[in-house]
């Protein structure tokens, strides 16, 4: 669907997601940020956490970063299977995405969005591995969050090595 020609104005999502393509709702979700500005839903459980999640857990991915870049992530509780009939065999919880002031990310967007999948697409490298074919080695010697892995990177973070990589091609 093409939210901007479909609707006008700002627009709040509440619904019970279908667990099979919840994350594919998010990422449309992203997609039209400008216009999405709150919701509120339920997903299974563990999508749930993954997008609440903060850097350092291992819940924390690709997704956490993109939502927590331009939303506030609540989770708001969990939802045992016995209140549904029939029961479902996952748990699920219900969050809520509030959007937040940034309009825009300090850096270049296009290239935040590879950084973050190039650097949580091979979890167990540090960033300075992951990153090898976005990064100027030679001049990016000295940053030392290059030596982490992705998960321990806050959003800030990696809009910083962002920057670096922009200004050291």
């Amino acid at each position: 669907m093409d939210f901007a020609a479909t609707f006008t104005g700002p627009l709040g999502i509440i619904g019970n997601f279908p667990y099979n393509i919840s994350s594919q709702i998010l990422f449309k979700v992203l997609d039209n940020r400008q216009q999405v500005v709150e919701v509120v839903g339920m997903f299974q459980k563990e999508v749930a956490e993954r997008c609440a999640s903060k850097a350092g857990s291992k819940e924390y991915g690709i997704l956490s970063v993109f939502l927590q870049a331009y939303y506030k992530v609540e989770y708001l509780f969990t939802v045992k299977a016995g209140v549904f009939n029939p029961p479902p065999k996952v748990l699920s919880a219900v969050i809520r995405l509030t959007r937040n002031e940034v309009a825009t990310l300090d850096c270049d967007e296009k290239l935040f969005w590879q950084v973050v999948k190039a650097g949580f697409n091979q979890r167990r490298k540090t960033l300075r591995n992951a990153l090898s074919s976005l990064i100027n080695k030679e001049k990016m010697t000295e940053e030392p969050l290059l030596d982490l892995r992705a998960e321990r990177l806050t959003v800030n973070d990696f809009v910083k090595i962002t920057q670096q990589i922009t200004a050291n091609r």
